[in-house]
C-alpha cells in the first residue's frame, strides 16, 4: 500500500461528524470503511476495553486493518490476550508494530527512559512507531470513550487529526454499556482486569485503580501526564 497523500481529497469531518452523532457504533465504523475504502485502520491496545471495538470490527468486516504497538514493555498477559482475542473474533488484519531498534539504541539503551522522562518514552515507542504505521492510512478508528477520563469528556464521533480523519464509534458508550456488551457478547476480559487493573499500559506505568478512581487513574499515577501522546500530536 503507497503512501497515504496528505495533500488529496479531504473528508469534512465535522460534517460527517454530525451526520453520525446519534449512529450505533457499527454504523460509525462501516461509514469509516466506505468513506475511506481501503486507507482506513483500527488501533488497538487490546487493552481491559479493547474486546467491544474489536468485536464490533468483526460484525463490519474481519478483514480490517488492526495496528497494535508492542512497546517493549508490555505486560505478557496484553501480548498473550491480544493472540487469544484475535483467534476468538476471526480478525485476519492484524499488524504488530515496533520501535525502530536503532532509535531504542540511541535514545533509550538502558529501557529506563520511562523513568527519567515519560513524555520522551511514549514519543518513542508509541507516538512514532504510530506514525509509521498509520503512513498508508488517511483515517483511524480508536476505542476512547468520553466517560473514561477528564480529558475525554468532549470528544467527537469523527474528528479531523491532521492530515487524517479520526473515528471514535464508541464515544457515547459508559462503562455499564461495556460490561453490559461484553456480558451479552460473552467476550473474554482482559486477564489483568480481575487483579484491579482497569486501565493497561505499559508495565513500568501502570498501576491497579482504587474504587472511586477513573479508569485511567493507574496510568502514569503521580506523573504530570494522562495522555501517551498519540491523541494529542498532530499530523500521525
Amino acid at each position: 500500500m503507497n503512501a497515504f497523500d496528505p495533500a488529496g481529497p479531504r473528508l469534512d469531518a465535522a460534517a460527517l461528524d454530525a451526520r453520525l452523532r446519534a449512529a450505533a457504533p457499527t454504523e460509525i465504523i462501516a461509514a469509516a470503511l466506505d468513506a475511506f475504502p481501503g486507507r482506513v485502520a483500527a488501533v488497538s491496545s487490546f487493552g481491559t476495553e479493547s474486546a467491544v471495538l474489536l468485536h464490533l470490527i468483526a460484525q463490519v468486516d474481519r478483514a480490517t486493518p488492526v495496528l497494535f504497538l508492542d512497546t517493549g514493555h508490555l505486560f505478557p498477559e496484553t501480548l498473550a490476550y491480544r493472540d487469544a482475542l484475535a483467534d476468538r473474533l476471526g480478525l485476519t488484519g492484524i499488524v504488530t508494530f515496533q520501535p525502530e531498534a536503532r532509535e531504542l539504541a540511541a535514545r533509550d539503551p538502558e529501557s529506563a527512559l520511562w523513568a527519567d522522562d515519560p513524555d520522551a518514552c511514549c514519543a518513542l515507542r508509541k507516538v512514532e512507531p504510530l506514525a509509521r504505521a498509520l503512513a498508508p492510512y488517511g483515517a483511524w478508528i480508536n476505542g476512547r470513550k468520553r466517560y473514561q477520563a477528564a480529558t475525554r469528556t468532549d470528544i467527537p464521533v469523527v474528528e479531523a487529526d491532521g492530515a487524517r480523519v479520526k473515528f471514535n464509534p464508541l464515544a457515547a458508550m459508559a462503562r455499564p454499556d461495556l460490561e453490559g456488551y461484553m456480558a451479552a457478547h460473552d467476550l473474554p476480559k482482559h486477564p489483568l482486569e480481575a487483579f484491579g487493573f482497569a486501565s493497561v499500559g505499559c508495565m513500568p506505568c501502570t498501576t491497579r485503580v482504587m474504587p472511586g478512581e477513573d479508569p485511567r487513574a493507574g496510568r502514569w499515577r503521580g506523573r504530570a501526564k494522562t495522555e501517551c501522546g498519540i491523541h494529542i500530536a498532530e499530523g500521525i
